[in-house]
């Protein structure tokens, strides 16, 4: 079952919102990889409001609709394991973060 655990804007390629799970309540904010030198590194970096890098995000592309998406890896040591979502734009220009748990 996917779940959505965050809505945020994209202000110039800068994308800002807030995470909210039981356990997690974060301000996020993705900035465009400027030194992307490795074609397999992520296109944006992910930092917490208290701009410690959380993750990364990649460029993808849904197979089934052709749609843009970016898929995201969140970490920190209070963390069990990664979590990982996908952020995906709504029709009314927001985006937000489903995560469903990978068996």
């Amino acid at each position: 079952m996917a779940t959505a655990i965050g809505t945020f804007t994209n202000r110039d390629g800068k994308i800002t919102g807030k995470i909210q799970t039981l356990t997690l309540n974060a301000a996020l904010t993705f900035l465009p990889n400027e030194n992307q030198t490795n074609p397999d590194a992520p296109a944006y970096r992910i930092f917490a409001a208290n701009k410690a890098e959380v993750g990364g995000a990649w460029e993808k592309i849904a197979e089934a609709s052709g749609k843009k998406y970016l898929s995201v890896r969140l970490d920190d040591p209070t963390f069990t394991g990664p979590v990982y979502a996908s952020l995906l734009e709504q029709e009314d220009g927001t985006h937000t973060l489903i995560w469903s748990r990978r068996s």
